[in-house]
């Protein structure tokens, strides 16, 4: 045999003398962008949690489900990229999409409850500083997903990036809810946790269509 058919024999059952596989690459890129994301959330959910204890804010609490919903959806992203699987990748972009949709229920929930059972608001400066540790917090996080899941051509990467994208202009809002509050409009912290809410069903409409079509 000669040497070039040996060295075809070699890449055809996958061996790389040398390099490194590309599947492996890959991996290992998906998952250092999937753990500095996860990084970037779970320290922006903690700050926030921290504000929402002291200031009781149902817009907050909106944003903040979000987050570590968002953060979630790190592991089963990470699980798909340690097994190098295009279906488990499939799976955990379905698994992001139902992570986003279950925030949006749950903030829905404690958005009518507080409608219902009126509570103002405390803290608003500290109120008005977790919404821009939020928007700053997905803004990153949206970066490192969207970069990673272009190179990567990854369907959930890119989907989770453009969620943490929205959720960055959603944390806007407990800025907004803060200010409203301040002018004595109570009423306007749950009614903005429920805008929240449907900009939240609306990213998993969108995050939905970027799996289905991936």
């Amino acid at each position: 045999m000669s040497h070039h058919a040996e060295a075809h024999q070699h890449v055809g059952h996958g061996h790389s003398h040398g390099l490194v596989d590309p599947s492996i690459k890959r991996s290992r890129a998906g998952l250092v962008a999937v753990g500095w994301a996860l990084l970037v959330l779970a320290l922006t959910a903690a700050a926030q949690t921290a504000v929402f204890a002291a200031s009781g804010s149902v817009a907050l609490l909106a944003d903040l489900i979000h987050n570590f919903g968002d953060a979630a959806t790190a592991f089963p992203l990470a699980i798909a990229f340690a097994l190098r699987s295009a279906r488990a990748e499939r799976w955990a972009g379905l698994a992001v999409v139902l992570a986003i949709f279950v925030s949006a229920c749950v903030a829905g929930y404690e958005a009518i409850l507080r409608l219902v059972d009126p509570r103002e608001p405390e803290y608003l400066a500290a109120l008005a500083v977790a919404g821009a540790v939020g928007f700053a917090g997905n803004w990153i996080a949206a970066g490192i997903r969207t970069r990673a899941g272009r190179r990567l051509d990854s369907p959930a990467l890119l989907a989770d990036g453009d969620h943490a994208r929205a959720d960055a202009y959603v944390s806007l809002a407990v800025i907004a809810s803060a200010a409203v509050v301040a002018l004595g409009f109570d009423i306007a912290d749950p009614l903005i946790g429920l805008a929240i809410t449907v900009v939240i069903l609306r990213i998993t409409w969108h995050s939905w269509q970027t799996v289905r079509h991936g």
